[in-house]
């Protein structure tokens, strides 16, 4: 090397000594060996005057040839001075609000736009979006692109329902930034935070509902009463962060259980039906039994009423023909006689005789009306009944001189 061949070294050179240099050559960098040719040698500390020297000389090549020493340094000066100042312009998006810190505490709160605040380390600025919707899940973390499938975390998501049964439930939690200045001093770690609320106001609300409520129908009430508690909580702690919509991705049976689940879930539907079923046939069976029951007891009334009403006419009318029987017994017989007879001979053959023909041999003309009104129209080359040519058989006539064979009436 070239210091060799000078007799020194990197950090100075000495006279040449007999064997091993001079008095300052040959030895190292922070020390020198001995002139006679090799004492002892050890490690030296840095000479700081050297190398703020050697500093000061490259700044001097570094500046313009017409700067002195004092006017380069205080131009350079002025250069960071002024880029310090410029340092504290900063802007602030559509969508955040600025919250500037003056020695690490709250100062104020700037709108959007260009704005300013005294340099580092004065004051500095944070810019929380207030106005994105932020995502916390529960129960599971959804893949990164559409081909990654969601990690399912079961020490979040199952938990323990109202009748001692266990669910498997994933949610998520939709919120937005109200206050930045609580949102930034007055909790630590927001996300987390909101997570452990989410998952506790879950946890309770499951807690009070029965599992075959929460499978079903009962999903829309738990989304919002987990809503309400979980902001219940977060303003106790004056997060300064409202929930917009918590939202039930999966509500299921643990996965080791859940076909054995599906078939008590589809027994108990089966159950439901068949209790439907008959409820229907209970529903129509029995109106119509009342129906009949009522029916017939009014036709049972009505049949009692007539029977009443019958008797009790046929006692007034005998009444009645008793008391006219009193006033005119005679009158009264007779009538009876009559009608009795009437009642007699209304469906009996009668011969009707003519008293011109009593006591002429031979004929007995006569006129047989029953036999008239039961027998058919008679042709019309027949004779017509009752003529002077129709002359009844022998077997229809009495002998002669014999008498009819039924009374005459006078």
């Amino acid at each position: 090397m070239i210091w060799h061949s000078e007799g020194g070294g990197p950090w100075g050179t000495g006279p040449r000594g007999g064997g091993g240099g001079g008095g300052h050559g040959g030895g190292g960098p922070w020390g020198s060996g001995r002139g006679g040719g090799g004492g002892p040698r050890g490690p030296q500390p840095p000479n700081f005057e050297e190398m703020l020297r050697r500093s000061q000389d490259r700044f001097r090549r570094i500046l313009p040839g017409g700067f002195g020493t004092g006017a380069g340094v205080a131009v350079v000066l002025v250069a960071i001075v002024v880029l310090w100042v410029a340092s504290g312009f900063y802007r602030v998006l559509p969508d955040e609000v600025g919250v500037v810190l003056r020695f690490g505490a709250y100062n104020r709160t700037t709108q959007p736009g260009l704005n300013y605040h005294l340099p580092m380390p004065i004051e500095s600025v944070l810019t929380p979006s207030v106005t994105r919707i932020n995502r916390t899940e529960i129960g599971y973390r959804s893949g990164e692109g559409r081909a990654a499938g969601a990690r399912q975390l079961p020490e979040e998501a199952l938990m323990l329902t109202g009748d001692e049964n266990i669910v498997d439930i994933n949610f998520t939690v939709f919120w937005v930034i109200k206050d930045a200045q609580a949102y930034l001093f007055h909790i630590r770690a927001p996300e987390a935070t909101v997570k452990a609320a989410a998952e506790s106001a879950m946890r309770e609300i499951v807690g009070e509902t029965q599992i075959a409520h929460a499978l079903a129908e009962g999903r829309g009430k738990i989304e919002s009463e987990t809503q309400h508690l979980l902001q219940r909580i977060l303003d106790s702690y004056g997060a300064g962060i409202v929930i917009t919509q918590t939202q039930m991705a999966k509500v299921d049976p643990p996965a080791p259980v859940i076909e054995s689940f599906r078939d008590v879930q589809r027994a108990l539907a089966d159950k439901e039906r068949l209790r439907n079923e008959a409820e229907a046939y209970r529903n129509d069976i029995i109106p119509r039994a009342r129906g009949d029951a009522v029916r017939i007891r009014q036709e049972a009334e009505a049949f009692r009423q007539e029977i009443i009403a019958r008797s009790q006419g046929d006692a007034d009318r005998f009444t009645a023909v008793y008391r006219a029987f009193k006033v005119a017994q005679d009158v009264t017989l007779q009538r009876l006689y009559i009608e009795t007879m009437e009642e007699i001979l209304k469906n009996s053959n009668k011969v009707i005789i003519d008293k011109a023909a009593q006591g002429q041999s031979g004929v007995l003309p006569y006129l047989p009306l029953p036999n008239l009104l039961s027998a058919t129209p008679p042709s019309p080359s027949a004779p017509a009944p009752g003529s002077a040519q129709s002359t009844p058989s022998s077997s229809a006539l009495p002998p002669a001189g014999a008498q009819p064979s039924i009374g005459r009436r006078q």
